[in-house]
């Protein structure tokens, strides 16, 4: 009865996204002189389903992201774009802020912008979900486990003449959802009354020797590229929420104090080959130096967490399959967190217009021994 119900479901989702139009760059623009405004977005449509060891399978059919976006600008070098998401992992459609921001172009090789914007933290993660080879990031670019997302503040970018050194930097507020078992950033643009609140410094820096290689999976111009980035950020509790409650039943002692994180990252394109591989370390601290559950010992972890991924075009820019093996450790797990992932991907344009499965076994989840599960995923993309 699930072979069938998984049958009808891919081909409904295929069925359906087909008839879509296609385009190879997103967003349309209308220009007049320097003013000009344009209109684009994001629709992944994902059916997944979950097989525990231990316990019932379930499955569901959601927009994992639904995302349009306007940008555009009445006065030379500056820019506005807001985007926002009414999908979600969760499925429950809630509407979140995603791109908001003003941005002044002027500086030579440089772009300063004001808003919510995406921290320069993870390989991972600053590469957009849809340019992702799997559907979902790997431990290094969640947001669950240590990486920054979109916060608000004042970020810059830019590059050398060449483009051969990138760089990144932000100084911006960013909120945590105090959960002992993960280290949770989400952004103030859209926090809960209960999140910590606090600021955040950081930056990366990139090096090309072969040129620019952007922040996007698969290898379709099959050309030689190569990159390492380092990266780095230091986020402290403001103090303006206090969660904490030693005598609540149960006891609230999840507040964070201070989270440092590092990277690590590299990746490599050619003759259809993509490889991208990332390590972090994260080290945070607790309010509550007594607490021992989830990450946390003592009130203190080191949260590491590492992947290698990658892909090869086996029919060029059309059929890609993709591989990769990660990993997750803390102070607080009996046993290290694995996941080896299969996948395959069909380019009909490009990232504009694909369809993803991926296949993720997960070993001793969240750290415990013999907490495994499988994992498959569908998902139609098409960006416009």
């Amino acid at each position: 009865m699930k072979n069938n119900k998984l049958a009808l479901v891919i081909a409904a989702a295929l069925g359906t996204v087909a008839y879509l139009p296609a385009s190879h760059a997103a967003g349309v623009t209308y220009k007049d002189g320097d003013k000009f405004i344009t209109i684009g977005g994001r629709m992944q449509v994902q059916y997944y389903y979950l097989d525990p060891k231990k316990g019932p399978s379930t499955d569901k059919v959601f927009f994992r992201r639904l995302r349009p976006y306007i940008s555009g600008s009445l006065y030379p070098n500056w820019m506005g774009k807001f985007q926002w998401d009414m999908g979600g992992a969760t499925g429950d459609n809630e509407i979140s802020v995603k791109d908001a921001y003003i941005q002044y172009s002027g500086f030579k090789n440089a772009k300063i912008s004001i808003g919510n914007v995406v921290f320069p933290f993870s390989r991972e993660f600053v590469t957009s979900s849809k340019f992702q080879q799997f559907v979902e990031r790997e431990f290094v670019g969640d947001s669950k486990y240590g990486t920054p997302e979109w916060n608000m503040g004042i970020h810059a970018k830019g590059s050398s003449a060449s483009k051969k050194v990138t760089w990144g930097a932000a100084l911006a507020e960013a909120s945590i959802d105090p959960n002992t078992s993960r280290i949770d950033f989400d952004t103030p643009a859209n926090k809960q009354k209960d999140f910590n609140q606090g600021w955040m410094v950081g930056g990366r820096v990139d090096f090309h020797p072969l040129g620019n290689l952007k922040f996007s999976q698969g290898d379709f111009k099959r050309e030689q590229k190569a990159t390492i980035g380092i990266a780095a950020y230091t986020w402290s509790n403001d103090g303006d929420v206090k969660n904490n409650d030693p005598g609540a039943s149960p006891p609230v002692n999840s507040d964070v104090d201070s989270v440092n994180g590092y990277e690590i990252s590299g990746a490599y394109r050619n003759i259809g080959i993509s490889i991208d591989a990332q390590y972090n370390r994260f080290d945070a601290k607790l309010k509550d130096g007594a607490v021992t559950e989830g990450l946390f010992k003592n009130g203190e972890t080191v949260l590491t967490n590492w992947m290698i991924k990658g892909g090869y075009m086996i029919m060029p820019s059309t059929l890609e399959l993709v591989a990769g093996y990660a990993s997750q450790d803390a102070d607080n797990y009996k046993e290290t967190w694995n996941r080896a992932t299969l996948g395959a991907n069909w380019y009909i344009h490009q990232h504009n217009l694909k369809y993803q499965l991926t296949y993720r076994q997960n070993k001793n989840k969240d750290g415990a021994k013999g907490k495994d599960e499988n994992e498959l995923y569908l998902q139609a993309q098409f960006v416009f």
